[in-house]
């Protein structure tokens, strides 16, 4: 089954080879996202609850441009530069899924970039 890419006109350019998102039927794969600007400049360093923010906006922005809402979010894979920015990203993440909650996973490693606090990538079942 072929697949549409997704790419918010708003975002920056990627930083490597990708599509922001990959609609494949009813399902939306939003690719991993970073709190990134204009040439891959890292924003909010330092500040965990802010790259949270952005990140959750770039998901936000990705899934409605699909024709999708964040109820649709099935899945998160989280990753986490330092689990002590734990509570202040549960923080912002409880904001975005007030509802029911979806699927998800958290892990603890190094990023892309290393003033990188935050990276989340989703799937969500869309219509």
């Amino acid at each position: 089954m072929p697949f549409e890419a997704i790419n918010p006109p708003q975002f920056p350019a990627p930083i490597a080879p990708y599509s922001a998102g990959a609609k494949a039927g009813g399902t939306l794969y939003v690719s991993g996202m970073l709190a990134l600007g204009e040439g891959g400049a890292v924003l909010h360093i330092g500040d965990a609850a802010a790259q949270t923010r952005h990140v959750l906006e770039a998901i936000r922005i990705t899934v409605e441009a699909a024709g999708g809402t964040m109820a649709d979010v099935a899945m998160n894979h989280i990753f986490l530069k330092d689990m002590a920015d734990y509570a202040a990203f549960n923080a912002v993440y409880a904001e975005y899924f007030p509802g029911d909650k979806p699927a998800r996973y958290c892990i603890k490693c190094d990023l892309v970039k290393p003033d990188c606090l935050v990276e989340i990538a989703s799937v969500a079942h869309l219509g």
